[in-house]
């Protein structure tokens, strides 16, 4: 078994609860099911928001939505360079696998142009 990571990113509306909280869900949700992850084979989850983001944690909605209570998660702010993309949201879920496993990485809405 080895352990790899799994990213994705998406554009948020609005620096509010509500758009952070339906972005947040939209990416976990196509993250989960693009690859598959099971709730016990993810060793950790960081959560990355730029700085124009910051009216609520991420990880609070992979723990009450997803059931993530005993996955270890982080959230920081991305580093801020110069003309990057505004109102994004990172996240890695980091999970414990098989060596052949190949991770699908997803970027939807204005993130899809991190990845052309």
């Amino acid at each position: 078994m080895v352990t790899k990571g799994i990213r994705g990113a998406i554009t948020v509306d609005s620096n509010t609860e509500e758009s952070i909280k339906e972005a947040t869900l939209e990416l976990l949700e196509k993250l989960v099911e693009e690859n598959n992850i099971e709730k016990n084979n993810i060793s950790h989850a960081i959560f990355t928001l730029t700085k124009d983001l910051n009216a609520v944690f991420p990880a609070k909605f992979a723990r009450i939505n997803f059931g993530w209570d005993n996955v270890a998660m982080m959230c920081y702010h991305e580093l801020d360079v110069p003309n990057s993309l505004e109102k994004c949201l990172r996240i890695l879920v980091v999970v414990n696998c098989e060596d052949n496993f190949s991770p699908k990485f997803i970027y939807l809405k204005g993130a899809k142009n991190l990845r052309k």
